[in-house]
């Protein structure tokens, strides 16, 4: 089944070349079902380049998945267009009213300010106090999960002596993998980019959460409430394969401090071009997530989402029924 879109995003033309099913609000109002609701606050200075990298990741759902962009009014985009803000964006302020079954928090190039230092970071504090009752499921990108561990929980991130950059392996932490990472490969990559990072200590001494896949190289990875109900992954499973190569030759002619991208040019020389090893893994993230903790748990009154703990997507659940069988 297709995921809904606003007619003319410039997305549309991206994902039908890679045969990717779209359905523009025109058609997909005339369906009559209960489609996934699912809003992408996207915090990335380029949006039309996150918003096509998140619908493709979002796009092989077995039901139709109704999206709706969000950006925050407190800041002024300098990377994308005022027309296209207006014409595919709303704000929070628009949305505040609705329920979701999902909600996708993205990362932000401010890793190494104080969070309290971000212009938009009330209004963000705003929206993630009204995920707990307005949302079934959250997943927090990179600095977007940095951002949800340290408002939700106090974790805080540290900053790190060079950028964490590059594809990396990844494993799972449980022998049986919980139902995020359902049919995943024993090692599989993930592209990171980011200056900070979180300590194991940190996550692991709170109660409340779970971790659920690390890599000894890039750190943790994978962090989850004990309920499915907020996941926050600090990689960029959802990057295209060109993304850190876009990232690197930046840098480069900025004349800032930057390595090359570890294991992802082949051979490693840029002049060969990067190998996409992490497709299928992303894939698979986004679309168990969506299946596991959001399609099979949310109440079909989207309003009861504030009331609901979480059953068969409890990770509490599944981690103890693992313990339970040794």
């Amino acid at each position: 089944m297709p995921i809904r879109i606003a007619n003319n995003l410039p997305a549309r033309k991206v994902l039908e070349k890679e045969r990717i099913f779209v359905m523009e609000e025109t058609r997909a109002l005339t369906q009559d079902i209960r489609p996934i609701r699912i809003a992408i606050l996207n915090l990335m200075p380029n949006k039309i380049a996150t918003e096509t990298q998140l619908l493709r990741a979002l796009s092989n759902s077995p039901i139709q998945v109704d999206i709706d962009l969000v950006r925050v009014a407190s800041h002024i985009s300098q990377h994308t267009s005022e027309e296209h803000l207006l014409k595919y964006y709303e704000t929070f302020e628009a949305v505040k009213d609705r329920f979701y079954d999902g909600l996708i928090i993205t990362g932000a190039p401010v890793e190494q300010m104080p969070f309290e230092e971000v212009d938009y970071w009330p209004e963000l504090c705003e929206v993630m106090e009204w995920s707990k009752t307005h949302v079934y499921s959250t997943m927090h990108i990179c600095w977007g999960a940095m951002a949800g561990l340290y408002y939700h929980y106090g974790i805080p991130k540290y900053d790190l002596p060079e950028k964490m950059f590059g594809i990396f392996e990844h494993s799972m932490v449980y022998s049986k993998p919980v139902k995020l990472f359902r049919g995943f490969d024993d090692v599989f990559y993930v592209p990171h980019s980011r200056h900070t990072e979180l300590h194991r200590e940190d996550v692991s001494s709170c109660e409340q959460l779970r971790i659920l896949s690390e890599s000894e190289e890039s750190g943790l990875y994978a962090i989850s409430d004990r309920h499915g109900r907020q996941f926050f992954i600090t990689g960029h499973s959802e990057y295209d394969v060109n993304t850190l190569d876009d990232e690197y030759k930046r840098d480069l002619d900025k004349g800032l401090p930057i390595k090359m991208p570890v294991n992802y040019y082949r051979d490693d020389d840029p002049s060969k071009g990067p190998v996409l090893r992490w497709r299928s893994s992303a894939t698979l993230l986004f679309t168990n997530w969506l299946n596991y903790y959001v399609y099979q748990e949310t109440p079909f009154d989207l309003s009861l989402v504030g009331h609901e703990s979480g059953s068969t997507g409890n990770v509490d659940a599944e981690i103890r029924s693992q313990e339970e069988k040794k």
